[in-house]
């Protein structure tokens, strides 16, 4: 059966895709200074409630575009490779187009996490004239329960739309643990998603801090399968996820704050969506020193951490550059409070 012509664009945009990839690793081997990747969110309102969850909420405004578009210039002139726009939900926000037309006019790969519940045909081509280049989905059971409502049932039809109309890469991530009431829901989804000629991948949910929780049994014959039916890129890091499903800690230098940057709503910088409040500085503010403090700052949470994004850009500079504790804060005089 010959392919569609969307899937052949789709391929081929997945090749350039691809070569642009490459050569962004290779400019990371060469410099330290710049981030390899960074989530922005545009939209921290969504329009589900993942019992899991703890990314959104239901009432934030939109950010202005205006702002956007100073912290996408903004990580453009750090040097960034990689941009994915996160949330919440960011097709909820009202001017998203404009804001990855704007990503790639700085030159930087540009990706998105959705839940796609509001994927329709003309929103997928708009997302193609925007420039998109990556969308990822994560469905999380076959049928909606009170854990989650990212259900294959629901979302089927969203993924056939996106078989038929979507010229960027399409990847489906399927999970286990973490109050996944059926670890055979995973095999499920990623074989459709493989079907319609998307790529498929597996993650272990953490619990609220991005932290370990160990699969059982089931849960690991599961996740095995699925390994052997993900691609193998030099964006998929299976070591470090070994390890969490055996309910081991990994040893590695987390490089949070320097190759990675999760810049929140109100434009700050944190090392990841389950570490929020560090190191908090304004990403206006964010210069290559800061960068190259956190590239050199060890992570008290690294061991057990299962953020599987930090763990893929890190792994570029895991032969170099060892770590050292973050330095005590230190109370300045002025500040203390003397009793007499």
């Amino acid at each position: 059966m010959s392919e569609s012509p969307t899937s052949l664009r789709r391929r081929l945009k997945g090749f350039q895709h691809d070569l642009r990839g490459a050569r962004k690793v290779a400019k990371a081997l060469i410099s330290t200074d710049h981030p390899l990747l960074a989530h922005i969110i545009p939209m921290r309102r969504c329009n589900l409630a993942c019992e899991y969850c703890n990314e959104y909420d239901d009432f934030s405004k939109p950010v202005p575009l205006e702002i956007m578009f100073e912290r996408v210039d903004k990580l453009g002139a750090l040097g960034t490779s990689v941009v994915t726009i996160s949330g919440g939900e960011p097709l909820l926000h009202p001017e998203l187009d404009e804001i990855i037309g704007r990503i790639r006019k700085n030159g930087m790969i540009t990706g998105m996490i959705t839940n796609g519940y509001l994927l329709v045909a003309d929103r997928i081509q708009r997302l193609n004239r925007a420039g998109l280049e990556w969308l990822q989905i994560s469905i999380d059971n076959v049928t909606p329960d009170e854990v989650s409502k990212k259900s294959l049932k629901v979302l089927d039809k969203k993924l056939q739309l996106l078989a038929e109309h979507a010229d960027f890469h399409v990847n489906i991530n399927s999970v286990v643990g973490g109050g996944v009431r059926n670890p055979q829901d995973a095999l499920t989804i990623g074989k459709r998603a493989v079907a319609l000629g998307f790529t498929s991948t597996i993650g272990i949910i953490h619990d609220g801090s991005g932290q370990l929780q160990p699969l059982n049994d089931e849960e690991k014959r599961v996740y095995r399968e699925m390994q052997s039916m993900s691609k193998r890129s030099f964006t998929r890091i299976n070591g470090f996820q070994n390890n969490i499903a055996e309910g081991l800690p990994n040893e590695w230098r987390c490089r949070a704050g320097a190759r990675y940057l999760y810049i929140c709503e109100n434009g700050l910088v944190h090392y990841c969506s389950q570490q929020r409040g560090y190191p908090g500085i304004s990403l206006t503010d964010y210069t290559v020193n800061d960068i190259r403090r956190e590239y050199l700052t060890e992570k008290g949470c690294a061991p057990n951490c299962t953020v599987s994004c930090v763990h893929q850009v890190s792994v570029v500079d895991s032969w170099r550059a060892p770590q050292h504790p973050a330095p005590p804060v230190v109370t300045p005089a002025s500040d203390l409070v003397h009793i007499e």
